[in-house]
């Protein structure tokens, strides 16, 4: 059922109340082609699934559709792997508890990232040494326009550092139903980045298991990053960005401590939110937005701010991010 001027607010982790002209919701493959079917091709479509990853600017003139495919499949086991077949709409931390759960390794460091499966692939999710590229295995995505179902494999997604060919070349033009993963039924553990070791080393624990680095994860991540629940925001707003060797080597010789991290092709990836707080943005709140007194890579709603407002703001931190490295940062939020 399509429903006409719905407001968005309970839809999007930012809380940003804006109305949809048309809101539908699907559960399923043929729920989405019936409703592709009926569409108005004159109106402008937008997939929601978690709404963790997006800020609305303004009223939506589109036919926006709600992703609740759900469902968690068993579709291939070994002695070493198991392939899980996950519907897109499925909540991600949830599909990773699910993983961490039942002992399998791959997901466990990408705990309490928020949005759904479907988006994972989107822009290739990652955090603490892990990316969805690891374990992905392929997914099914229905092309809007011929309505025919296609499989994607790794090669074919074009997975890039938070971006995939569904960002650039066929972007805005299939929704994806499922996504494949292999997880590992002996995991390789990953404590090395971050503040997982100490954070562990906290926990005192004897055994270091998936359940163990998950648990850690989410320790540290809710230690700094805020509850979209009691505060709106969508994560991290801004890339890490890959700049050349030289602009990496200016910024060290005024700030030795910056952290850097060595790319393919003799780029560095630079720490956005070092950026950010080292230029002074972290804590500071202009109206009824800011930036997280915790995380400089979040941005947040304290309540009744506007998407323009946040936009502005993400626009002023640019530009002064700019100005004081000679690095442009850019949003890993849609803006819409």
């Amino acid at each position: 059922m399509i429903e006409h001027n719905i407001s968005l607010k309970p839809y999007n982790t930012f809380g940003i109340d804006v109305k949809a002209k048309s809101f539908g919701r699907f559960a399923s493959l043929n729920e989405l082609t019936d409703l592709l079917k009926d569409r108005d091709p004159e109106t402008p479509l937008f997939i929601l699934g978690g709404g963790s990853n997006v800020l609305f600017t303004k009223d939506l003139p589109f036919l926006v559709l709600k992703n609740e495919i759900m469902g968690i499949e068993l579709v291939n086991e070994t002695e070493t792997h198991v392939v899980l077949k996950v519907g897109s709409g499925v909540e991600w931390h949830a599909f990773v508890r699910y993983t961490v759960e039942n002992g399998w390794g791959g997901m466990e460091n990408m705990s309490l990232i928020p949005g759904s499966v479907g988006a994972s692939p989107m822009q290739n999710i990652g955090a603490y040494g892990a990316e969805i590229k690891d374990s992905f295995v392929s997914l099914e995505a229905i092309h809007i326009d011929s309505l025919e179902v296609q499989s994607f494999n790794k090669e074919q997604c074009q997975f890039g550092y938070r971006e995939s060919v569904f960002k650039r070349a066929l972007k805005d033009q299939y929704v994806i139903i499922s996504v494949s993963y292999q997880l590992s039924k002996n995991p390789k553990i990953n404590t090395t980045y971050g503040a997982i070791q100490s954070e562990i080393e906290v926990m005192g624990v004897n055994e270091i298991t998936v359940d163990t680095v998950s648990q850690a994860v989410m320790n540290i991540r809710r230690s700094k990053l805020p509850d979209p629940k009691e505060l709106g925001s969508a994560g991290s707003f801004f890339k890490n960005p890959v700049v050349s060797k030289e602009v990496s080597n200016q910024i060290l010789i005024n700030y030795p401590d910056a952290p850097h991290y060595p790319q393919d092709g003799g780029e560095e990836k630079l720490a956005a939110g070092w950026l950010i707080e080292k230029a002074g943005w972290k804590g500071k709140r202009l109206g009824k937005c800011g930036v997280h007194e915790k995380q400089a890579l979040v941005l947040v709603n304290y309540g009744g701010a506007t998407g323009h407002e946040i936009y502005d703001l993400s626009t002023r931190i640019i530009e002064d991010i700019q100005l004081k490295f000679g690095v442009i940062l850019e949003r890993e939020v849609n803006i819409l």
